[in-house]
């Protein structure tokens, strides 16, 4: 559940399962599924109206606190809504999850509704096992007007939708973010970077010895490969075609974000997490000057320098664009529920999204709001100016942007991290390692693409 490149790592092994399980199992709903009673009917064809209590299932990959969060609200709203009882089922990791999720479409025993990760929603869409949410959403009953779905940040608002419609909506969001170290930057005189001519500089100066420690300037994720298009967009170029899978890193650009961080390893100002696994513990025991991670990490990095270091974070400095990646999930209902189940899952849907709740939890999880009216309650201002860590993710909202939903893109991106990983560390030439992965990446999403014809 930490943090979504560990769960892409997880969620890339079963990309190809996914895929053929559904090529086996034919994904038609779940199996004797009628409704009791006939359900009230909107023009849309969907129900608007309960005819009695409801029970809905929702697979989720929360744990501790996130999950005491997501109870919390489940059970707030069951107290405004007494007919529909949210049976909350944990399965593990995203990667748990996606597996089960694969099972349970095999088997026909969906739950009503799941988190899921926007690029998943692509295959559950193409294998018709997801709902249509749009009709809901539209509905001038039930569903949010416009101004209330404009509400939904942009970048989060456009990652679920396709061909106009909405598949899945925004739930836990996360994006990069710097850590800094804020004694040594005082130390040494630096602000926090806002180029990447900077973070070299600060990376330059950052590393050295300090207090008999050895300090390496600037710290990345064993998983820096999966945010290699944050990078290359950075330098100006462009990743993979989401409308024709066209991988196209392998350029300029690309060249020129690879080897900007190929030259941090060389310089020896730079270092991955190793072996203990996430930089958060690297980066609070005082061994790394800053480093770039997930938003979603903050509590995390907030325990390891606990009695050891002080701490800031600060928006990921910019190339020759301005571009940050953002990650998460979100969450969906399954086109195998029945009618009155989909429409008590679009109500919690409607109350788990509210501004109140998105504010509750953000500051429960370290997750960002996904409603801009939630950036103007005083709750969140206040919650903000006590934790400025918290704030910073919401500032890069105007140049976020997200993967490409296309079949395959897991599995090319672990082939990209084991290249990218290799020429950092020194085991192959930069353009040999962006040659070898942009030709496995095209093989990864190309074979993805013949297995949904």
């Amino acid at each position: 559940m930490r943090r979504a490149p560990f769960a892409r790592r997880l969620a890339a092994l079963l990309a190809a399962a996914l895929l053929a399980a559904f090529g086996l199992g034919g994904c038609q709903g779940s199996k004797g599924q009628e409704t009791s009673a006939p359900p009230e009917k909107a023009s849309s064809g969907i129900a608007t109206k309960l005819s009695g209590p409801v029970e809905i299932t929702f697979w989720h990959a929360m744990t501790g606190k996130h999950e005491e969060a997501l109870r919390t609200i489940a059970e707030n709203f069951t107290k405004e809504h007494p007919d529909i009882r949210i049976k909350l089922e944990a399965q593990g990791n995203y990667g748990d999850l996606q597996q089960k999720l694969t099972a349970a479409a095999k088997s026909h025993t969906l739950p009503v509704m799941a988190q899921v990760i926007e690029t998943w929603v692509t295959d559950f869409r193409q294998n018709g096992l997801v709902a249509d949410l749009t009709p809901y959403i539209e509905n001038p009953e039930i569903g949010w007007n416009k101004q209330e779905l404009d509400d939904i940040v942009e970048v989060f608002r456009k990652a679920n939708q396709w061909d106009g419609k909405y598949y899945s909506l925004p739930f836990s969001k996360s994006t990069q973010i710097l850590y800094y170290n804020t004694d040594y930057f005082q130390e040494l005189g630096l602000q926090p970077p806002k180029t990447w001519d900077e973070l070299k500089e600060a990376a330059k100066k950052l590393t050295g010895e300090k207090n008999g420690r050895r300090v390496i300037g600037m710290g990345f994720e064993n998983s820096v490969g999966w945010q290699f298009h944050q990078w290359v967009k950075q330098a100006g170029g462009r990743y993979v075609d989401e409308a024709t899978g066209e991988v196209l890193f392998d350029s300029p650009e690309g060249r020129e974000a690879l080897g900007f961080l190929v030259g941090l390893f060389q310089e020896e100002v730079a270092r991955l997490a190793g072996e203990d696994q996430y930089v958060s513990n690297p980066f609070g025991r005082g061994d790394v000057g800053m480093y770039i991670g997930s938003s979603a990490g903050i509590p995390f990095v907030a325990k390891a320098a606990e009695g050891n270091i002080h701490w800031a974070a600060a928006p990921v400095p910019a190339g020759e664009e301005k571009a940050v990646a953002f990650a998460g999930n979100a969450v969906a209902v399954f086109d195998s529920a029945k009618p009155e189940e989909k429409l008590a899952a679009w109500l919690f849907i409607k109350y788990l999204l509210n501004t109140d709740n998105t504010v509750f939890w953000a500051k429960s999880t370290g997750y960002l709001p996904i409603r801009y009216s939630a950036l103007e309650t005083k709750e969140w201002q206040d919650y903000v100016a006590q934790n400025p860590a918290y704030g910073v993710g919401t500032r890069q909202f105007d140049y976020g942007f997200f993967d490409p939903r296309i079949p395959g893109f897991d599995a090319a991106l672990k082939e990209i991290d084991k290249e990218i990983q290799a020429a950092l560390l020194g085991q192959k030439s930069a353009d040999a390692a962006l040659r070898d992965a942009a030709r496995a990446a095209q093989a990864a999403i190309d074979r993805a693409k013949e297995r949904a014809k």
